[in-house]
């Protein structure tokens, strides 16, 4: 990228994390979690979804300045919260009563086969190292994994978002009349 790219960048992020202080919550109440991903490309992608379904707000850990453009205007409409480590951001979602779930390769249980509280954050790891913590720590956190069949061996994380996203809401739906 030219140094020209980069600045104006910046200079996007700056301004729409400014607009964010404004950002509302959306009408579910599933919160997303970005455990140290790449700044890149997926972090506006996950924003333009949180925004399309919903989301409360998406916490940010250790993640730096993003270009928002791929967002299209939705970084300005879902809360961010920005955390420098896994501990903190653990202990305000668990004061606040949500129940934590962490999407991994290595977990027993299928997003399918979980009942979803209301109250939910979903806990998504860098795509190549995972999360930032020893799940085995956090004994509170449920593992879970999407069910794959194919020969690929996981998911784009904007792409898994969206999908947890979805399956979130339509657990959430009232029972047809």
């Amino acid at each position: 990228m030219s140094n020209r790219y980069q600045r104006n960048a910046q200079l996007r992020y700056e301004k729409e994390r400014r607009k964010n202080l404004l950002a509302r919550p959306g009408v579910h109440q599933f919160i997303l979690v970005l455990d140290h991903l790449k700044a890149g490309f997926n972090v506006p992608k996950i924003f333009r979804s949180a925004e399309a379904f919903g989301a409360a707000a998406v916490h940010l850990i250790g993640i730096g300045p993003f270009d928002p453009a791929p967002a299209k205007g939705s970084f300005r409409k879902v809360p961010a919260v920005f955390h420098e480590n896994f501990g903190d951001c653990r202990q305000q979602l668990l004061e606040e009563g949500y129940s934590l779930f962490r999407l991994g390769l290595d977990a027993r249980q299928s997003l399918c086969q979980v009942v979803l509280p209301e109250k939910s954050a979903f806990i998504l790891g860098h795509e190549e190292f995972g999360c930032s913590f020893d799940p085995a720590d956090y004994p509170e956190i449920r593992s879970i994994s999407i069910p794959q069949f194919g020969s690929v061996q996981s998911l784009n994380v904007s792409v898994a978002s969206a999908v947890v996203m979805y399956e979130y809401v339509r657990q959430q739906q009232p029972p047809p009349i």
